[in-house]
């Protein structure tokens, strides 16, 4: 069971204040690494709750939406000069935003592809330069239910969630030599900011229900154990892999 330990390790979480991010982040403390929060919020709550496990922890402010290349590459720097490098990376921040597609606007599109695609990409880039000169490492982005299916007015997050699927597979494919691998992980309903609306809705609510096996919205714990793995020594052989965590959804 040692090699899902990873004490001496240091993450990078994006998207880390709360839900998912939140989640991840406290639970790879627990696993024993230190850990760098890059968020555009408050994520105070989240670095308590790692410094509660007697483990290290830096906040680094970015708004992913707005962020240069340079400003992510720039963050990737801090992280590993503060606590003295970096070995694993989660793509986590993600955001959303509904409407009919025919009146899907450019904003809220660019907006989506930003957080979800792009700082992704710059993001792996600039922490992968380091990590395949070290030899090791790991990536893990978040996919969606949306990387399999098509959705309703979510035009933009669909896009965003295939495409990043295709990412974690490009860089799977050049970079396992080296020592690093690129995996997702894909939710599936979760209890969270993103799915509010969605949980408001009575008759939304019930038919997403219907169809998940398990019978439950799924929470930010149900999906740490499928990231301290990724994370971890015990994937060294896991690669290009996109792993669902939706209470049978899929299957469905």
């Amino acid at each position: 069971m040692d090699r899902f330990r990873l004490d001496g390790k240091v993450a990078l979480v994006t998207g880390a204040s709360r839900g998912l991010g939140q989640g991840a982040a406290v639970a790879l403390a627990q696993a024993g690494a230190d850990v760098a929060l890059l968020d555009r919020g408050d994520a105070s709550e989240t670095a308590r709750l790692i410094a509660k496990t007697g483990r290290r922890v830096l906040r680094v402010q970015r708004d992913l939406a707005t962020a240069t290349p340079g400003q992510l590459s720039e963050a990737v720097d801090i992280v590993r000069e503060e606590l003295g490098g970096l070995d694993i990376l989660i793509n986590n921040a993600g955001t959303i935003r509904r409407a009919d597609a025919l009146q899907y606007g450019q904003t809220d599109w660019d907006e989506v592809l930003a957080v979800n695609l792009d700082s992704a990409f710059h993001l792996a880039q600039s922490a992968g330069r380091h990590l395949i000169s070290q030899g090791s490492g790991r990536i893990i982005n978040v996919a969606s239910m949306l990387s399999f299916q098509g959705g309703i007015r979510v035009p933009a997050y669909a896009a965003s969630k295939h495409a990043l699927v295709g990412l974690t597979r490009a860089l799977a494919n050049e970079w396992a030599t080296s020592g690093v691998t690129v995996n997702a992980v894909a939710p599936g309903y979760m209890a969270t900011d993103n799915t509010a609306e969605l949980r408001a809705d009575a008759e939304r609510d019930r038919s997403i229900l219907a169809r998940i096996p398990a019978g439950r919205w799924g929470t930010p714990a149900d999906v740490q154990g499928a990231f301290v793995f990724l994370a971890s020594d015990a994937s060294a052989y896991v690669n290009g892999a996109v792993l669902p965590v939706d209470g049978g959804w899929l299957v469905r």
